[in-house]
Formats: structure tokens, C-alpha cells, sequence
């Protein structure tokens, strides 16, 4: 049987009220699943976002709106490897409501991933961003 996750729907960017993230809400289905069931991922806007946009674009200047598109689509590309690396890790095996947390504090240690991703898609990301938004 295919235990494989399938991405059915994605939500937002929401940012959180009482947190410094970016939250996406996904909603995944397995074949062995009788309904789809829902995952909160949350990319935190100082320890993820921030650090990872230094890395793949380094001092970034632009308008505002240039700002906040290039912070959508980097969230929601971090959003997505961080579903990937928690299936990888079997945080979303069991069929229940899940967040994936920030990594950091006890996740923490799921980071290294994320940053090694950040360096192979690179080049791919600065061409996705340069032609989104024009820098």
C-alpha cells in the first residue's frame, strides 16, 4: 500500500499573534487515511526566515512590497521542506492533527537540514525571487 503523504491543500501565510512565525496550514491524505487530516507548520520570522533569507540572498534591498513578497515565497518554500523533512523524521505517521514547531529548542537539532537545503537551492530561489520581483 503507498504510505506516502499527498499534499491536498495549503493555507496562508497567517502570522501568528502572540508569536514571531509565519504559519501555513496544510492539510495531507494517505491512501490508508478515511479523511485528510491537518498540519500546522510554523517558520519562525528571526531563527528560519531571517537566517535563511542572509544565507541564500545576503543584504537585500527593494521596496517594502518587494520585501514582503520575497518573505511569502521564501516562507512558504521553508513551510514546504520543513512538511518534507517532518515526514522524513515520521513526525506525521500517526493520523492526527500536528504542528511542526520552529526549529528551534527541542527541534533544534532538525535545523542542519534545513540550512543544507538552503544551500542546494540557492540558485534556484535567487531565480524564482528575480523573476517574482524584480531584483
Amino acid at each position: 500500500m503507498d504510505t506516502r503523504i499527498k499534499i491536498i491543500d495549503v493555507t496562508g501565510p497567517v502570522r501568528e499573534p502572540h508569536e514571531q512565525v509565519f504559519s501555513y496550514d496544510y492539510s495531507i491524505q494517505r491512501a490508508s487515511w478515511a479523511t485528510a487530516q491537518a498540519v500546522r507548520v510554523k517558520v519562525s520570522i528571526p531563527d528560519e526566515l531571517d537566517v535563511l533569507r542572509g544565507k541564500i540572498f545576503g543584504a537585500v534591498a527593494g521596496t517594502p512590497g518587494q520585501q514582503l513578497i520575497i518573505s511569502k515565497c521564501l516562507s512558504r518554500h521553508i513551510a514546504d521542506e520543513k512538511i518534507r523533512i517532518a515526514e522524513a523524521d515520521s513526525m506525521l505517521s500517526e493520523r492526527r492533527d500536528t504542528v511542526v514547531a520552529p526549529y528551534t529548542g527541542p527541534l533544534v537539532h532538525l535545523f542542519p537540514r534545513l540550512n543544507t537545503w538552503a544551500t542546494e537551492q540557492r540558485e534556484a530561489l535567487r531565480a524564482e525571487i528575480k523573476t517574482l520581483v524584480g531584483l
